[in-house]
């Protein structure tokens, strides 16, 4: 791996640090009047998402890590694996659900999903920023509740729940942001 210094920080890089790899959130360069310059930085770790602040001296070499993001199309879980394919090669690979992570919650067949790798170390499996689910078991809403910004939980064709406003029904198609579990429409 290449080294790089302070002075090549760009937002976005990913460093070594640590023994753990961060994405460098946003950076400053500070001369002071008296005493050497350095680097105030706000760094993310890609495994756990924390964000830490770290101050670099001036000249401080650390390892640069190349990512990579491949998408990938999503094909089927069979209950050990998640199976998905290269659009490009049609070659197919699967993975544990323990690597899947949180994004196994949004994603459904035939869905586009992003893969970042490190190398040849994979980092993290993105589902598409918006997915259209179907509830498959929801309460039944009452005539004229729809005044007040009330909710009621709803199950998704993939396993989720979350809250939907009220007059949400069994079978309708929900455009949900897969940042927050937020609502957003109904398709």
């Amino acid at each position: 791996m290449a080294t790089i210094s302070t002075a090549d920080f760009k937002n976005g890089m990913c460093i070594i640090f640590n023994g753990k790899m961060y994405t460098i959130i946003e950076f400053q360069h500070v001369k002071p009047g008296k005493g050497s310059a350095f680097v105030r930085t706000k760094l993310k770790d890609i495994k756990s998402g924390r964000v830490i602040d770290n101050t670099f001296n001036a000249g401080v070499k650390l390892e640069n890590v190349r990512l990579e993001t491949k998408k990938l199309q999503y094909l089927y879980n069979d209950g050990v694996d998640y199976h998905f394919m290269d659009n490009d090669t049609y070659e197919q690979m699967s993975m544990p659900a323990s690597d899947v992570g949180d994004a196994a919650q949004w994603l459904k067949e035939n869905d586009e999903a992003s893969l970042l790798y490190a190398g040849d170390e994979l980092i993290s499996v993105e589902p598409p920023m918006f997915v259209e689910l179907e509830v498959t078991h929801t309460e039944p809403g009452f005539k004229g509740d729809t005044a007040t910004n009330t909710t009621k939980p709803a199950t998704l064709e993939t396993g989720i729940e979350l809250q939907v406003p009220t007059f949400i029904e069994i079978g309708d198609v929900l455009q949900i942001d897969t940042r927050d579990g937020r609502f957003i429409k109904r398709v």
